[in-house]
């Protein structure tokens, strides 16, 4: 089974949390070979990393329309410590301001169409919701944080 888009009990779970608190998206992505859309048309026959940056264009655009933005983003290694089947091509954090934010986002009619291009690209996906300080920044864990 992959993973590719949440679920309607995740998004439920998501936006059952106070929606005023800010959160940090990690992305885990591991990209199929050859994008496969469901209609693909002329220009289609791309990468699945191509593919992605497709949609990363329209969710950059998305992220800077409700506060958000990426905090870190690189190119996986290794699986270091665990199975083969939890490789990844690319983790990148996005930090949004609220979860009301995020759930802005997700609904704006023009980002959920280039989910196309998310969906062609993607052969396996993770996204961990993370708790989010007030403003975007990375940071170490301290002795007081929850």
């Amino acid at each position: 089974m992959t993973h590719i888009d949440p679920t309607d009990d995740q998004l439920a779970a998501l936006a059952a949390v106070d929606p005023t608190t800010p959160i940090v998206m990690l992305n885990l992505n591991r990209y199929r070979d050859r994008a496969c859309y469901d209609r693909p048309g002329p220009d289609d026959d791309v990468s699945g990393r191509e593919a992605y940056l497709r949609y990363g264009e329209v969710a950059v655009r998305a992220m800077g329309e409700v506060g958000a933005q990426v905090l870190w983003m690189a190119p996986a290694e290794q699986v270091f410590v665990g199975c083969d089947h939890e490789r990844y091509d690319e983790a990148l954090l996005v930090w949004y301001p609220s979860r009301a934010a995020f759930l802005a986002m997700v609904s704006l009619d023009w980002y959920r169409e280039a989910l196309v291009h998310r969906s062609a690209a993607l052969e396996h996906a993770s996204v961990v919701a993370l708790s989010g300080s007030s403003t975007p920044a990375l940071g170490v864990p301290s002795r007081t944080a929850a």
